[in-house]
């Protein structure tokens, strides 16, 4: 397969559109304009992007917050409800940095035949890629109605190739408004554009919003937090939790106060990790508490996540009230 040299103009005139926006725009504008330069290569109806999980809370996998193009407000909200039954979506996650693609509405589950069908997806591409240091996943999906031409091959190329210089741009300017905050490693925390509407979110906040709010749908923050956020100062209550605003350019960034960290564990997640802090094996703790294995390694999952730590010496730090090695 060959790809013209005007295709390549158009890749090279797409990556220095990237390059000449501000330093500092917002994730959003950069992930919305690198979009616009990607459908000049690969034309598409309509395109999805964001942070998703492949089951982090124990649940289906869903989506955490959004942007998207020619779709509708809902979208995202209607898909968390089909998205244990999306096969496609699950092969995403598991090729991680390979694209995938399905083109027909014909589905062996009807309620994601049905969702296709009611917003014309007739012919996806899509790829997923791990976001470092937030617990949760990176995808864009691009879409083409039945109306449309199907992608042709040069478009999986196009895509795979353009997507990695879209989403590492946006990854590290992720990192570097997180940075310039003066983040701590192990901090929940997420960013929040003018409109309240989240840029990007670590799993650790993500979990525990949606414990604080059990209807949360994950598309926007939840309202309570909306009006707090407007009505806050540097700090904010909401029930157990203590978050820390603080401005990040045109963007507000909101993280979890450390010092709670620790004490956010639900008490069956606290028990087993204090446990496995001490040096019981997974097995020992399991004959301990009574809990299958499996369920043991589950709720050791979910507190690695929760605290923002990925080995046993941050755990205990942790669990003991010590800041994680190398904070500030």
């Amino acid at each position: 397969m060959q790809i013209g040299r005007q295709t390549l103009e158009a890749f090279s005139t797409a990556l220095l559109v990237l390059d000449r926006l501000p330093r500092d725009a917002s994730p959003s504008r950069l992930m919305r304009e690198g979009l616009a330069g990607l459908r000049a290569l690969v034309p598409f109806d309509a395109a999805w992007w964001g942070e998703c999980s492949g089951g982090i809370d124990g649940l289906a996998p869903r989506n955490w917050l959004s942007g998207r193009i020619n779709l509708s407000a809902d979208f995202a909200r209607e898909w968390n409800r089909i998205s244990a039954l999306d096969r496609f979506a699950h092969e995403s996650m598991e090729r991680l940095d390979a694209v995938v693609c399905q083109t027909g509405f014909e589905d062996p589950e009807p309620a994601v035949e049905a969702f296709a069908r009611r917003h014309d997806l007739y012919q996806i591409l899509a790829i997923t890629r791990a976001l470092p240091h937030s617990g949760l996943m990176h995808f864009i999906s691009l879409y083409r109605h039945q109306a449309s031409a199907l992608f042709e091959p040069a478009h999986r190329v196009l895509f795979e190739q353009f997507s990695a210089h879209l989403m590492h741009r946006w990854s590290t300017r992720v990192a570097a408004l997180l940075s310039d905050a003066g983040l701590r490693a192990g901090d929940a925390h997420a960013l929040v554009d003018a409109t309240g509407g989240f840029v990007y979110i670590d799993s650790q906040l993500a979990l525990l919003l949606r414990e604080r709010f059990p209807h949360w749908d994950g598309e926007q923050p939840p309202a309570d937090l909306v009006k707090a956020l407007r009505e806050a100062g540097s700090t904010l209550k909401l029930g157990a939790l203590r978050l820390a605003t603080h401005r990040c350019g045109e963007l507000l960034l909101v993280s979890l106060m450390p010092q709670r960290r620790a004490a956010l564990l639900p008490p069956r997640e606290m028990g087993v990790a204090l446990l496995y802090a001490a040096g019981r094996t997974h097995k020992q703790i399991a004959a301990e508490t009574g809990l299958s294995p499996t369920t043991v390694r589950t709720y050791l999952r979910e507190a690695y996540l929760r605290l923002g730590v990925s080995d046993k010496v941050a755990l205990g730090r942790v669990l003991s009230g010590q800041r994680p090695a190398g904070s500030g």
